[in-house]
């Protein structure tokens, strides 16, 4: 498990191919499960699912623990909350200038 800070390109990376977005839904619904179990429930191979998994894994999206001779996959909801509280900072920054134009737009109607 690494514990180096994810960034949010990594992130949005790996959430743009809607089969990870499904990936990680089934795993948030299971609380864990194998390639195997997952690709079960995709239109895709296992050996797809692999690859897909290995993508989420380098966002720091999900992580793998053996299971005898299986890995068994969860997700890890640290990078998702921290690219969120980034989205929120941006979200507010953008809201604070928005306020700002908007007050200077009033400010010269009212000249």
């Amino acid at each position: 498990m690494t514990t180096e800070p994810v960034a949010a390109e990594d992130v949005f990376s790996a959430l743009a191919d809607p089969t990870r977005r499904r990936l990680l839904e089934l795993l948030s619904e299971r609380g864990d499960a194998t390639a195997t179990e997952l690709a079960g429930d995709l239109p895709v191979s296992r050996q797809a699912v692999v690859k897909h998994l290995v993508v989420l894994d380098g966002a720091g999206l999900v992580t793998a623990r053996r299971d005898g001779r299986e890995r068994r996959y969860q997700v890890r909801p640290d990078a998702l909350a921290a690219t969120a509280r980034w989205m929120n900072q941006v979200a507010a920054q953008w809201s604070s200038r928005l306020t700002a134009i908007k007050r200077l737009a009033e400010q010269a109607e009212g000249d």
